[in-house]
Parts: structure tokens; C-alpha cells; sequence
């Protein structure tokens, strides 16, 4: 005889296992702060990536310019301007990846406490 409390719960961890459960189950397997690391590492080379393909975007569109004041301007200051941009580039970059990820696996980790929970009463509704 099926019991309907059973199916019913099944039903539901079988749904979550198939959309939203892949997703966490997968980061559920790391440390919060294992995740976190390897996601501000991707998150700095995404982003060093970005901004060299802008800053050569901006430097194509201004090139005539740039060619025709290079002997006017400081090297040395538009460096500095240079790697100022890109260090607050990347660390803006990074604080927003960090606050994002930090969400996600606080998310995930209670729709797995709430997965492993019905677990249990799956495996206590089995017993009686």
C-alpha cells in the first residue's frame, strides 16, 4: 500500500533534485570560503580580461588623438591613471562577486539543509 505522504514528499525531492538541486548540490560541496576564493579568481581574470579589451577599444577609438599628444603628455601620470582605473576596476569587480557569492552559497546551503531534512523524514516515514 503507498503511503500518500510519501509520494507526495518524494515528488517534491525528486523536483528539486532535477532543477534547482544540481546547482547547489554541486556548490554544496565546497567550503563557503574554497567557493568564494575560486570565484574571486575567476571573477579578477574575467575582469582583467574586460578591462584590457576596453581600455584597447578606448585607445582604437582614440587613436589619432593619442598619437598626435604623446609627445605633449606625462607617460608616467597616464600609467598611473592607467593602473588606478584598472585597480579600482577589479576590485569593484571583486566586491560585487564576492557579496554575490557569499548570497548564493548562504542559499543554497538551506535549500540542502531543507533537502536533508525531508531526507531524513523520507527515510523515518520508511521505518514506521
Amino acid at each position: 500500500m503507498l503511503n500518500e505522504e510519501r509520494v507526495i514528499l518524494m515528488t517534491k525531492m525528486a523536483s528539486y533534485e532535477e532543477g534547482e538541486g544540481k546547482r547547489n548540490m554541486s556548490l554544496g560541496r565546497y567550503f563557503r570560503g574554497d567557493y568564494i576564493s575560486i570565484q574571486l579568481l575567476r571573477a579578477f581574470f574575467s575582469s582583467t580580461i574586460a578591462y584590457l579589451l576596453g581600455f584597447g577599444l578606448y585607445v582604437l577609438y582614440d587613436f589619432e588623438t593619442l598619437i598626435a599628444d604623446i609627445y605633449k603628455m606625462d607617460l608616467f601620470v597616464f600609467a598611473k591613471n592607467i593602473i588606478m582605473w584598472y585597480a579600482i576596476f577589479v576590485v569593484g569587480y571583486c566586491v560585487i562577486t564576492y557579496a554575490i557569492c557569499a548570497y548564493r552559497y548562504a542559499q543554497a546551503k538551506k535549500s540542502l539543509k531543507l533537502y536533508y531534512h525531508n531526507l531524513k523524514k523520507l527515510d523515518s516515514l520508511y521505518r514506521q
